[in-house]
């Protein structure tokens, strides 16, 4: 008997995938997808190996593509192949199917149902074909293909070279909108979690930084309540980037045919939504028919923080996307802690927590163009507390300085203030890969004004500009002693 490349057991480190054979009687069903996934774009690739059984390729040549000796005729897909039942059985899909007591087992044709729809001819034909040859050329463009009929077979060593090909792909290769959103699904529905955990932080870094209309349309409201939900997304600036970014997702998925230079589609996308709103006289989007299957990705956004901003209050009310009743308890709920912070010198619980701190955080952003000096501020950062960002001398500086008085209600001017925060830093390449990340802990801060405190030190490391400097806050109470975070 020869002896196949794919093992029963399952592939280890990273990959995920189909086991061996199985006790139950196989079935076709496993690993079909709500959605199909698109293909990437194709990059040419060196063939990833198996270990050699037939460097000539002869047995490849005589046995699968003429079927020389066969013994089972397999179809599926409106094609034939004429096989052996010798070779198929290193699938654990047809091992089970050729054990035991099932019908199959003495068939000389077995017609088989695909019922996902990213199989298709092309990879079947490839991934039978892998049980007689010792080389396999998987390109980016066809791996996700390729791991759809692998996943449904059960061929672990197919399944692992997969994963290989699309970790090579995002780590090494050009990265695409149509790339990365299809590996994302392929990995989550066929078990390759590193892949996408990959995928993942490549979107949190670059779906509102790229300001790419093609990326938005991939993204499936499932992916994108994940992301929005994430404190890790980058932002520009502030929260109201989120909402911005929302906004367009949400008319490109609506209007999936919509074409237009990149500057276009922000006021196109409102003179839709306020069509719409004349449609159903006055009804907030989000309560319409179109608007509900959008209900549970809005609902991630921290809307205490779009709304303290009285610039970003009255986009947010002019648009009416958002029911009313969504927003009176959080401006209630704002009113009252900035009546807290003016009248008392409490703000917030005195017992803060990690799961807090990721979840209900405020996201701010910036970005450093060049390696020189610059200042800027969050606005309507807690209730006009003037907390500055500094840059000099390769050193990132919290500052707070009460010089400005124009800004907020003047609590910054009555005591010393206290937040917990989280600063990441990252570089992205052209293809939006990360090659500089540094980040620090969750920690408090608490500053007087005029003190300042560096964060960062960046001397003697290799960076590359520009970067993005993101920033978690979350609001405390002032006490004596600064409460330690809890998991």
């Amino acid at each position: 008997m020869a002896q196949g490349w794919a093992s029963s057991r399952r592939a280890r480190c990273c990959w995920g995938g189909g086991s061996g054979g199985s006790n139950g009687r196989p079935t076709t069903s496993q690993g079909g997808l709500k959605r199909k996934i698109g293909p990437g774009r194709p990059h040419a690739k060196v063939p990833h190996r198996k270990c050699a059984r037939d460097s000539s390729g002869s047995v490849y040549e005589a046995l699968f593509l003429k079927g020389e000796n066969s013994d089972v005729q397999i179809r599926a897909l409106g094609e034939e192949w004429n096989l052996h039942r010798v070779y198929l059985r290193q699938s654990g899909y047809f091992a089970s199917m050729f054990s035991g007591a099932w019908r199959e087992k003495t068939m000389n044709t077995i017609e088989l149902q695909m019922p996902d729809d990213n199989i298709d001819r092309e990879a079947m034909h490839e991934a039978l074909g892998s049980l007689y040859q010792d080389t396999v050329l998987i390109t980016p463009g066809r791996v996700v293909a390729i791991l759809a009929t692998a996943s449904v077979l059960q061929m672990d060593g197919l399944i692992q070279q997969c994963g290989e090909v699309m970790k090579e792909t995002v780590m090494k290769e050009t990265v695409s909108a149509q790339t990365v959103c299809s590996y994302y699904y392929s990995a989550e529905s066929y078990g390759l979690q590193c892949i996408r955990t990959m995928c993942l932080q490549w979107l949190l870094d670059n779906l509102v930084t790229q300001h790419s209309e093609d990326l938005l349309r991939e993204v499936s409201p499932e992916l994108m309540k994940e992301l929005v939900a994430s404190s890790e997304l980058l932002v520009m600036e502030v929260e109201m980037d989120v909402y911005t970014m929302l906004k367009k997702w949400m008319f490109l998925q609506l209007q999936p045919t919509w074409r237009g230079p990149h500057r276009a589609v922000l006021p196109d996308a409102d003179l839709w939504f306020t069509r719409s709103r004349g449609e159903s006289e006055g009804t907030p989007f989000l309560e319409t028919k179109q608007g509900r299957d959008f209900v549970p990705v809005f609902q991630q956004l921290r809307l205490a923080y779009i709304i303290c901003d009285l610039p970003s209050a009255r986009i947010i009310d002019q648009d009416a996307l958002i029911p009313a009743a969504w927003l009176t308890p959080v401006y209630r709920e704002q009113w009252l802690a900035l009546l807290q912070a003016e009248q008392t010198r409490e703000l917030g619980p005195i017992d803060i927590y990690l799961s807090d701190l990721q979840g209900s955080s405020m996201c701010c952003g910036g970005n450093l163009c060049r390696d020189e000096q610059c200042n800027w501020q969050w606005a309507s950062f807690n209730f006009g507390w003037d907390l500055v960002v500094c840059y000099t001398n390769r050193r990132i500086i919290f500052r707070c300085s009460a010089l400005n008085k124009s800004r907020g209600l003047g609590v910054s001017l009555l005591w010393q203030r206290k937040v917990a925060f989280h600063l990441r830093l990252a570089s992205l390449d052209r293809a939006g890969r990360a090659v500089f990340r540094k980040d620090t802990e969750y920690q408090m801060l608490s500053l007087r004004k005029d003190q300042e405190l560096e964060i960062v030190n960046l001397e003697n490391q290799e960076v590359v500009f520009p970067i993005y400097v993101a920033c978690n806050f979350l609001y405390l109470p002032h006490e004596e002693c600064c409460p330690e975070l809890k998991p």
